[in-house]
């Protein structure tokens, strides 16, 4: 058997569990997977898993290989390090040890969940992405961008977007290959810096329609979205976590996706002119 033949025989005996395999990260994460020829499991409540019900967790990591873990909401949430650190526990204990983490660049709330999942003694890696692409075409923000207009706490500051996509193909690369990317932080970013201002124009110019971008006061963001019924706790939550992020400190590139994958990260123009043709901001 050669070298390329047994790496792909090892690949298919693999069984990777994802967390929030419906949702953007993880729907995209099992693809990839699926791509490069291992047995997804996907985990997600439609599937019986629940993040806050532990006796949901065994049966779905019971005899797996590696997990891709997505903590809901905010990865800086609370309640996070709790969960993240009590899931890969159990994980390293039903023998599950390669666990790769979804984490969010820059925000400090983030960390003690980072801290959570390394102390599990699992072979961990830590994916820390950039604002994702895809948050301008799926999610709460393109009901508004559909009318014409994105109002967001942003200011003008710069941001590497990165393509949901590529964070898709390096956990996959993380999974399978903890020699190399074990005991990592991986810094995602896109090729380029761009303002939300900057964005919205190519998604402008991409859609064939006007697209305005309207920046607010944190605050009033998050009175915003108390007034559409988002819980107090998690109001105050984003309004922390856009208060830290939103002052430049993600304001520069990585090569991270280069390093990992051997090629460069997908360009914003790519994404914008994709999902337009796909329809996300008609109206």
């Amino acid at each position: 058997m050669t070298e390329n033949a047994a790496d792909t025989a090892d690949k298919e005996r693999m069984t990777v569990v994802v967390t929030g395999a419906s949702g953007r990260t993880g729907s995209r994460v099992a693809q990839a997977a699926r791509a490069a020829g291992l047995r997804v499991r996907a985990a997600s409540r439609a599937r019986g898993f629940d993040w806050e019900d532990p006796t949901t967790w065994a049966e779905n990591l019971r005899d797996a290989d590696a997990a891709y873990l997505m903590y809901p909401s905010d990865v800086g949430s609370p309640a996070a390090a709790e969960g993240v650190g009590a899931l890969a526990r159990e994980a390293v204990g039903l023998g599950v040890r390669r666990l790769v983490l979804l984490s969010a660049r820059g925000e400090e709330q983030a960390r003690p969940a980072e801290e959570a999942l390394k102390s599990s003694g699992a072979d961990w890696t830590v994916v820390r992405a950039a604002w994702f692409a895809q948050n301008f075409s799926e999610g709460p923000l393109v009901a508004g961008m559909r009318r014409g207009e994105l109002v967001f706490p942003a200011g003008e500051v710069k941001e590497p977007f990165v393509d949901v996509r590529d964070i898709a193909d390096v956990v996959t690369a993380s999974l399978t290959s903890g020699e190399r990317h074990g005991g990592r932080t991986l810094e995602l970013t896109g090729p380029r810096l761009l303002s939300w201002r900057e964005a919205v124009a190519e998604i402008s110019e991409a859609a064939g329609t006007a697209i305005a971008y309207t920046p607010v006061p944190t605050r009033a963001y998050g009175e915003a979205l108390a007034g559409f019924g988002v819980p107090p706790e998690e109001v105050e939550l984003l309004i922390e976590v856009f208060d830290t992020l939103m002052d430049g400190r993600n304001a520069h590139v990585t090569h991270d996706v280069r390093e990992v994958l051997g090629r460069e990260p997908r360009d914003f123009a790519g994404f914008a002119r994709e999902a337009a043709a796909a329809g996300a901001w008609k109206a």
